[in-house]
């Protein structure tokens, strides 16, 4: 199993959502966080003053997938997140070794 983290763009979110779906992704994690990467923020005018925008709003998504689904996995997000412009994001993938459902017990794929 593999957990998949996204850092996007929050209007591409709904995009990823549809595109995980068709593939049958049934559990995602949502957070609204704030970041920068080489863009390094932005500046903005405000009542005729500048001021930088160190951090920007970015949502975060975390799927656990079998390890046989991970790479359609990552495809989806790219495909759904992508816009051709900085600040489209990052993917990464972690091994998880173990995954257990609260509710019932069960472990592994089919605690996902």
């Amino acid at each position: 199993m593999k957990k998949i983290e996204a850092i996007i763009k929050p209007y591409k979110l709904s995009e990823v959502q549809e595109r995980l779906n068709e593939i049958e992704v049934r559990g995602m994690t949502v957070t609204e966080v704030k970041g920068y990467g080489r863009q390094k923020g932005h500046t903005e005018l405000y009542r005729g003053a500048e001021y930088s925008v160190d951090f920007l709003p970015k949502v975060k998504i975390e799927v656990v997938a079998p390890e046989e689904k991970v790479e359609q996995t990552v495809e989806a997000i790219l495909k759904g997140a992508h816009t051709g412009s900085i600040g489209d994001g990052k993917i990464f993938v972690m091994a998880v070794e173990e995954t257990i459902r609260i509710r019932t017990g069960e472990r592994g794929k089919e605690a996902i």
